[in-house]
């Protein structure tokens, strides 16, 4: 038996039915298609193949196919996307639907509850999802204000110990960050309306900018993310939101293909994870992914690691400073074994990255509100889109490349030199990541 023969059978002895790991065994020995050679076609078909291919993984992953015919356009950072939503608010004529885990009174805060006020006057019906622990510092006269104005608020999990159990209360939250105009317009990403958008000169405590990612989306995906709000609003309120026309006809607007990826506070189910998951291990490429919180799961972390093994380039854009220490520290904690296998991992110290992004293969993006943690993937109620085109992958793959130019790249060797004050910080860390 030759050495490469005898390398296969011990191999296969290691991992054959009967042992540790029967289910990746199975999954190595029949996933032909994971260590093939990308085939030596043109650039061109290469893209088109894998985006066919990533939409039939997508389509397994949430048991439905990516909605044809919309156009979704990137908006880079808060104010750039605060400035679109306020544009599409002021020109409506039916409806507003608001949801954001932060919704503050100052900055672009103020300007949008003068402008839901004034819509109100117009009459138009203006709803408003808020997270009472995401918006926890806002004074009570903000949403007074806008109550008066005829404005229909909705405050998901009440932090009263009276009325909610204490888990309930301050552990499930909506993180999402959603806007829905008039029903044909609608807003997804990672921006809060918070004031730490702001230009420098404005803000009192963050000298940073903080680094976000939007989108501005027309087409039939518009109805799938207007009955998601619906929906949301239905299961907390207790009374339903004001009576619109929220489904107009929609027509074809562009060539994205778009899916809907969320869950609601407390579902153990998460379709975006699945979807994370399934594209990751479908990886032919590349991976690259950009999270403001990276506390991976161990099978995310393991995804990772094999996609590495098996050739696929992965490099993950993470904050080197953040506004919470604890999911920082915690997420260092896996550098070790990530760099190992491969994994490239890169560090931005002069912004907040606070972007929750992934690109595949060129050609498969998730843009929303879910970051790479557990919070996200198990807590929290949450909304991503995922698109499967070339031209959208493409102008993510630039935004990737522009933040790894601003970024430092860790080295497994300079990692293990780390000090013992940042080990120590990580280990405790660590023990609460499934909080984190």
């Amino acid at each position: 038996m030759n050495e490469g023969a005898e390398a296969r059978a011990l191999a296969f002895r290691r991992t054959a039915p009967g042992t540790a790991a029967p289910i990746r065994w199975l999954r190595r020995l029949f996933d032909v298609r994971a260590r093939r050679p990308p085939p030596a076609n043109r650039p061109d078909s290469l893209l088109r193949d894998a985006e066919r291919r990533h939409a039939r993984l997508l389509h397994r992953a949430l048991g439905r196919s990516l909605v044809p015919g919309n156009l979704a356009e990137v908006l880079v950072d808060g104010e750039q996307t605060h400035r679109a939503m306020f544009d599409a608010i002021a020109v409506a004529r039916d409806h507003v639907n608001i949801e954001s885990y932060i919704l503050e009174d100052a900055g672009p805060g103020s300007e949008l509850r003068e402008l839901l006020i004034l819509k109100r006057s117009e009459g138009v019906r203006v709803n408003v999802i808020y997270d009472a622990f995401g918006s926890w510092t806002t004074p009570s006269r903000y949403f007074d204000s806008l109550r008066e104005a005829g404005v229909q608020l909705l405050e998901f999990n009440p932090i009263n110990p009276l009325r909610h159990p204490i888990r309930w209360s301050i552990h499930l939250r909506d993180h999402r960050k959603l806007l829905i105009v008039d029903g044909n317009i609608a807003f997804i990403g990672g921006v809060n309306i918070s004031s730490v958008y702001s230009a420098p000169p404005a803000r009192s405590q963050q000298a940073l900018h903080w680094r976000d990612t939007h989108l501005r989306i027309q087409g039939p995906v518009v109805a799938d993310l207007q009955r998601l709000y619906i929906d949301h609003w239905h299961s907390r309120a207790y009374s339903a939101p004001q009576p619109a026309a929220y489904f107009p006809p929609l027509q074809r607007a562009g060539d994205h293909g778009v899916a809907v990826a969320a869950c609601a506070a407390g579902r153990r189910r998460n379709p975006l994870y699945r979807a994370l998951l399934v594209a990751i291990r479908g990886a032919e490429r590349s991976v690259c992914i950009t999270s403001a919180y990276f506390v991976p799961t161990r099978r995310i972390v393991r995804a990772l690691v094999e996609a590495a093994q098996r050739g696929v380039e992965v490099r993950l854009a993470l904050p080197g400073v953040s506004d919470a220490w604890a999911p920082l520290a915690a997420g260092r904690s896996k550098y070790g074994r990530l760099l190992q296998a491969g994994v490239r991992i890169f560090e931005r110290h002069n912004a907040i990255l606070h972007a929750k992004t992934a690109l595949i293969d060129g050609v498969w993006v998730t843009v929303g509100s879910s970051n790479m943690d557990w919070r996200s993937l198990l807590h929290n109620a949450e909304a991503n889109v995922v698109i499967v085109d070339s031209d959208v992958g493409r102008h993510f793959q630039e935004m990737f490349e522009a933040d790894i130019a601003e970024s430092e790249e860790l080295t497994l060797e300079r990692w293990l030199r780390r000090g013992w004050t940042a080990r120590i910080g990580e280990w405790m860390a660590r023990r609460f990541e499934f909080l984190l």
